[in-house]
């Protein structure tokens, strides 16, 4: 029996990335990498990776720390000194104050690193283009130019694929792309703000609920609040 070639997932401990492993994991040994950079919500998203990674079975996983982001700020998420919006309307045009300028940057460089270093040939990225914060770095072409930043950038025999399988599904797509694979949804983490109850309130929170909601399916955490959606 061929063995499974190897992927490197980016997986913050979100829903997206959550599922985007599980996708992975249908084809490939999953080796799980995540970055703390000094968001607000930091030790929990950690915790959710951790038990993610458990729940796969997962022995190859790296944390990485990028403190320089939160040193850059510019983002609600790594600048307390700026809000985080909350009950924002469906689809706003602007992007929101929880962007962190060019972090999937960040986080691509240094899984191509890794993945160079342990042989994987993939990357998966569990970017959101249709359904999500309008971040400008989860737009499709952002990352088929970094697959030619990779091409150009590493040894010639090295053949790194990027993936983004959920890029142009709905939010409430992936939560049932999630549950035909038994994704551990339980153990997601998404809240920008909190790292107890999630707020319900914050942009990250409503796309959620409202992908479950319109999945036909129940959000298994907790929340302190939940808006109308």
């Amino acid at each position: 029996m061929k063995a499974k070639s190897k992927a490197v997932v980016l997986l913050s401990g979100g829903m997206d990335s959550c599922v985007t492993a599980a996708i992975a994991n249908q084809m490939h040994s999953l080796a799980l990498l995540h970055a703390s950079y000094g968001q607000r919500t930091e030790e929990r998203e950690r915790r959710a990776f951790e038990e993610i990674a458990d729940f796969y079975g997962v022995q190859e996983r790296l944390v990485m720390r990028l403190d320089s982001l939160a040193q850059i700020g510019g983002s609600a998420l790594t600048d307390r000194r700026i809000a985080v919006p909350e009950n924002l309307p469906e689809n706003a045009a602007a992007i929101p104050a929880t962007y962190v300028p060019f972090r999937n940057a960040h986080f691509l460089s240094a899984a191509v690193s890794w993945a160079e270093v342990i042989g994987a040939t993939a990357i998966f990225i569990g970017a959101v283009f249709e359904d999500s914060s309008g971040y400008p770095d989860c737009r499709p072409e952002y990352y088929e130019i970094f697959a030619e930043l990779i091409r150009v950038g590493t040894r010639p025999e090295t053949q790194i694929e990027i993936v983004t399988p959920v890029i142009h599904m709905h939010k409430s797509e992936i939560v049932q792309k999630g549950v035909e694979l038994g994704a551990p949804l339980e153990l997601t983490w998404s809240c920008y703000q909190s790292d107890n109850e999630a707020c319900g309130v914050c942009d990250s929170c409503r796309l959620r609920l409202r992908a479950f909601s319109r999945a036909g399916h129940t959000d298994p955490i907790a929340y302190k609040a939940q808006v109308a959606r």
